[in-house]
């Protein structure tokens, strides 16, 4: 590892208190599993002052324990996240801040070359927030992608697959998406389910696997199970709906 740091030319080394000796501003980037140790090693010789920014894709739980590791030695901690694969983007890549340092963490960012920093709040854990909760949609799209296709090229039937699914997506924000589907899931949920119950049999009997699958109908009845016959009409009314639901009795 030292070898490649000098072909990167970069100046590696070999104990946290020497890449940290006098350093301003920190970027941790390990494994998810590491945050939180390593933000704890980090305070033990960061000096006064110096903005910690924890890069790493972990829960906003997560990093308000590291902040309060940084912080209560009079370090800054800042709450980074990496919106996009860096690699072909790097320094263009979408970082999101927030903390009470945010703003001058980004103009520090943008210093070094960075340009597509955007603070998003000063509480740490927000930019964390918007991570961890879009990756319920982007990294459950790809464990969707598998069981499907998967299960389609088991039953001899992919290029049918998604053709189909070629014809009946078409492209809209995501708002009108949200307010689409929870309106269908608050209508048809009983029912969904139902039809769902039979597709994890489909992949069952298959031998694919219906792990996301068995969730669908979870998730399907349990918002069929509110009763409401006319979803209200606004996203966030069906949102609020869900949250606190009304009982069958007074559903529309």
């Amino acid at each position: 590892m030292l070898a490649r740091y000098a072909d990167a030319h970069v100046l590696g080394a070999r104990f946290m208190e020497d890449a940290l000796s006098g350093v301003g501003l920190v970027l941790s980037l390990v494994t998810a599993d590491q945050a939180m140790e390593v933000a704890e090693m980090a305070a033990e010789c960061l000096m006064p002052g110096a903005i910690y920014c924890d890069m790493n894709s972990v829960a906003p739980q997560t990093k308000q324990a590291a902040a309060a590791a940084i912080e209560v030695i009079g370090g800054h901690y800042v709450d980074v996240a990496v919106m996009a694969p860096v690699n072909p983007a790097r320094l263009t890549t979408p970082l999101l801040l927030s903390g009470g340092q945010a703003a001058e963490a980004a103009a520090r960012l943008c210093a070094l070359g960075f340009s597509n920093v955007r603070v998003v709040g000063d509480v740490v854990g927000r930019a964390s927030s918007i991570k961890m909760i879009r990756s319920v949609i982007v990294k459950g799209i790809e464990a969707l992608t598998a069981e499907c296709v998967l299960a389609a090229e088991a039953a001899g039937v992919r290029d049918e697959v998604l053709a189909s699914l070629d014809a009946s997506e078409k492209p809209r924000p995501w708002e009108e998406r949200a307010d689409y589907n929870l309106d269908r899931m608050l209508v048809h949920g009983l029912r969904r389910a139902a039809e769902m119950e039979e597709v994890v049999k489909t992949l069952e009997a298959l031998g694919t696997g219906a792990v996301m699958t068995r969730g669908t109908v979870a998730r399907q009845r349990a918002i069929g199970e509110l009763g409401m016959k006319v979803a209200p009409k606004e996203l966030r009314q069906k949102v609020e709906v869900i949250r606190f639901p009304v009982s069958p009795a007074c559903a529309g």
